[in-house]
């Protein structure tokens, strides 16, 4: 099963299973899970070649769904799902899926398509680190630095870094031959008929007015809303306000 980091004391409400996105862990979410968790039970995972979570030789969302699924039944779901971005796929791939063991889902900043760009060149950034003579994090943060376009994107890269092993937590090889697929979204028939929040960025291109055709039929219950001032990285970018929605619409 996947690693998880597990926030809160169980209560009556349903426990809020969060997803992470491509390059992130459960460590990304603790300020976020932690808020959250005055009120549920709230358990993150590391996604499957992420984190401290197994590393394996694919990565559609057939197989995040499938590990997502697992999750949820140890859980004794249905769970409330939130996912970011890759993560968000993946959520919402298992909710199409396997509808019985979602209670409602929180997609961030993703739509169910396939995307044009990459996010390959942050694997060669990664590649092209010399981890041999790192003995704290700021000495990869030198070198990564001037090759990633998003400063702010370093120190989240960072922590994905294990500085004692000399290692990244990411299995670089696999993400970049499964590239294609994680930009992509799989063909799934049927729909999730169930309360579906698209959470974005107003500053962010991944959630547009066109994609709303495509999301309807698929999440005919889904409602929008926009984070002002936020990008593609909303939770970190305006937690107070992430925070604030997400657990607003948890105790709608």
């Amino acid at each position: 099963m996947l690693n998880i980091i597990d926030h809160g004391t169980r209560t009556d409400a349903p426990t809020l299973l969060i997803a992470h996105g491509l390059y992130g862990s459960a460590r990304n979410w603790g300020v976020i899970a932690k808020r959250l968790s005055d009120t549920r039970r709230v358990v993150a995972v590391d996604m499957r070649n992420h984190g401290e979570s197994d590393w394996q030789d694919t990565h559609s969302y057939a197989d995040l769904a499938a590990d997502l699924a697992e999750v949820c039944e140890a859980l004794d779901g249905p769970v409330d799902v939130l996912g970011h971005s890759m993560g968000g796929k993946a959520a919402m791939t298992l909710a199409l899926t396997q509808p019985e063991l979602v209670n409602s889902l929180i997609v961030a900043d993703i739509a169910p398509v396939a995307y044009t760009h990459s996010q390959i060149k942050y694997i060669d950034a990664m590649r092209n680190v010399d981890l041999a003579g790192i003995e704290r994090r700021s000495d990869a943060a030198a070198l990564l630095e001037p090759m990633v376009d998003t400063p702010a994107l370093v120190p989240f890269f960072l922590q994905s870094l294990d500085v004692a092993e000399r290692r990244w937590r990411l299995n670089l090889d696999v993400l970049a031959e499964e590239m294609p697929k994680i930009m992509g979204f799989p063909e799934v028939e049927g729909g999730y008929d169930c309360p579906t929040l698209f959470l974005s960025g107003d500053q962010s291109d991944y959630v547009l007015p066109e994609h709303r055709d495509v999301i309807k039929p698929l999440f005919p219950k889904a409602r929008f809303m926009a984070l002002k001032g936020a990008g593609h990285w909303l939770h970190a970018e305006e937690p107070r306000a992430f925070v604030d929605v997400v657990g607003g619409w948890l105790e709608r």
